[in-house]
């Protein structure tokens, strides 16, 4: 009861990232809002089409917002939904998804493979390309996407073209106090840290499986290529570098950027420049990968 209280409270603490984008809000050819009926709870996605595009059948990314599992919704990422709409010319998929502390893990993983394969049934009616679907988040829905890769593998489907890890939360395994963490405030509690980790998995079994805390994960080549952004000065950074190694090492195509001078969320906190280079970044894996499908 505590737990949810507190999660309740931190959820009413106002969004600065929704308040202040760091790429204007671009016009799309159509915003489609769906309720998508899954297991976990009904999910609330959002539709980007490109404005400047007359394909009838597009490829398709999956975006899940940050949040700490346990914060945010889906229109904190409308500006960049709507621009890597219209600069990769895909159809952008924003998903609400089910929230910790009353859907902890493996739920929202659970939720976000059942909106793919909802997808992928009304494929024709959505003007979309089953083929060509690619997934990515930033911090917890970074963690979100990479898991969905591990589940969908171990489920024998077919894996998405790309998938995009913004500063990934990767290992829950290890304490927070062990990280590598920046904030002064953060270091001195991280306590602080510690609780909202809890809220997602609140038991060590949880902490240490592989699809909630992926560098424990058994990797193979078979996985969606990546594009990992990485933050200088993360507290998730050693998790994220980890990660990408492992995947090399299995095989897997990684695209690996370090961003210097930045922090945690940079996409959303800026600074502006590096921001802006990040999503550009983004724009250009999705696009490129939709291509190259194929050939």
């Amino acid at each position: 009861m505590f737990t949810l209280m507190v999660a309740k409270m931190l959820r009413l603490l106002p969004n600065q990232a929704k308040k202040n984008p760091l790429i204007t809000r671009q016009p799309v050819k159509m915003k489609k809002d769906v309720i998508v009926e899954t297991s976990v709870q009904p999910a609330g996605i959002s539709l980007y089409y490109p404005l400047e595009s007359e394909q009838e059948s597009f490829p398709v990314y999956i975006n899940f917002h940050g949040g700490a599992f346990i914060m945010n919704e889906k229109e904190m990422d409308d500006p960049y939904c709507r621009y890597l709409a219209n600069q990769a010319k895909c159809v952008v998929i924003n998903v609400d998804y089910a929230k910790a502390p009353e859907y902890p893990f493996p739920k929202p993983i659970e939720q976000g493979y059942e909106v793919i394969q909802w997808l992928k049934r009304n494929a024709g009616e959505l003007n979309i390309d089953e083929e060509k679907i690619m997934v990515g988040g930033q911090s917890s829905g970074a963690n979100i996407a990479a898991a969905l890769c591990l589940y969908l593998e171990e489920k024998g489907d077919s894996q998405p073209l790309l998938q995009v890890l913004s500063c990934p939360m990767l290992d829950f395994a290890t304490p927070h106090a062990d990280k590598p963490e920046p904030d002064k405030w953060r270091a001195r509690y991280p306590q602080a840290a510690h609780f909202l980790n809890m809220c997602y998995v609140p038991g060590k079994e949880q902490a240490e499986h592989p699809h909630a805390s992926p560098v424990r994960a058994e990797v193979s080549e078979g996985l969606a290529s990546a594009l990992i952004l990485i933050a200088e000065y993360d507290a998730f950074r050693p998790e994220a570098e980890y990660y990408a190694e492992k995947l090399k090492a299995a095989g897997v195509n990684v695209q690996e950027e370090l961003f210097r001078d930045c922090k945690h969320a940079f996409t959303h906190n800026g600074p502006k420049e590096s921001a802006e280079e990040a999503w550009r970044m983004v724009a250009s894996a999705i696009k490129a990968a939709a291509e190259s499908y194929g050939n």
